[in-house]
């Protein structure tokens, strides 16, 4: 097994980026991380921390995770949506998160635009479901974006979607599942044959 694969508590196989299982982001890549859902707030918690990730590293924005719940109402979309310029400005005092106004600002016009586009965001996001039966062999094998995140950061910004270039829109589909980039051995992983826990 590879450096991409670590065996976990209890023997079990999973990413190395995920590290222990008794961590925020070993549970996150236990249970969250690459499993296909089309549930709204969790789709919009996946777009938002893509959002926050634009340049800088997921661990900085996981890390922070339960502070952009609270400030964004558990990812309630009715309720970010109706945020205003006061609230925006509330948060950029709040030294929990991560301090960007055109983020903050993004996430509320994305709540706004998860509202009224047509088709919604978990129509798009099932359209572009990846069929792939084997995984990537290692992490150097992930890519940075592929054409169909290129088609769909498309589409999202069409409908008034902002911060969904190619790349980020790469890491929402690995974060809900439309394409499964856990790594060969993973337990996670779609061509694992062990026995999962």
């Amino acid at each position: 097994m590879g450096n991409d694969v670590i065996i976990g508590s209890g023997g079990t196989p999973r990413c190395a980026w995920a590290g222990a299982t008794d961590t925020a982001l070993g549970r996150y890549h236990d249970e969250v991380w690459g499993t296909r859902t089309y549930d709204e707030p969790a789709l919009f918690e996946a777009l938002t921390l893509g959002v926050f990730e634009v340049g800088l590293s997921w661990s900085i924005v996981f890390g922070k995770r339960e502070a952009f719940r609270r400030a964004f109402h558990g990812f309630d979309i009715a309720k970010v949506a109706a945020m205003t310029g006061r609230d925006v400005d509330r948060l950029l005092q709040d030294p929990s998160i991560i301090r960007n106004r055109g983020k903050i600002q993004a996430t509320i016009d994305n709540a706004r635009a998860m509202r009224s586009a047509s088709p919604s965001l978990a129509a798009l996001a099932k359209s572009y479901e990846s069929t792939r039966k084997r995984a990537p062999r290692s992490v150097a094998d992930l890519p940075k974006s592929t054409p169909q995140a290129d088609a769909f950061a498309k589409q999202l910004k069409s409908q008034g979607y902002r911060f969904v270039g190619p790349t980020s829109v790469y890491a929402f589909m690995q974060n809900v599942g439309v394409v499964n980039d856990h790594i060969h051995g993973c337990f996670r992983a779609t061509d694992y044959r062990g026995t999962q826990p």
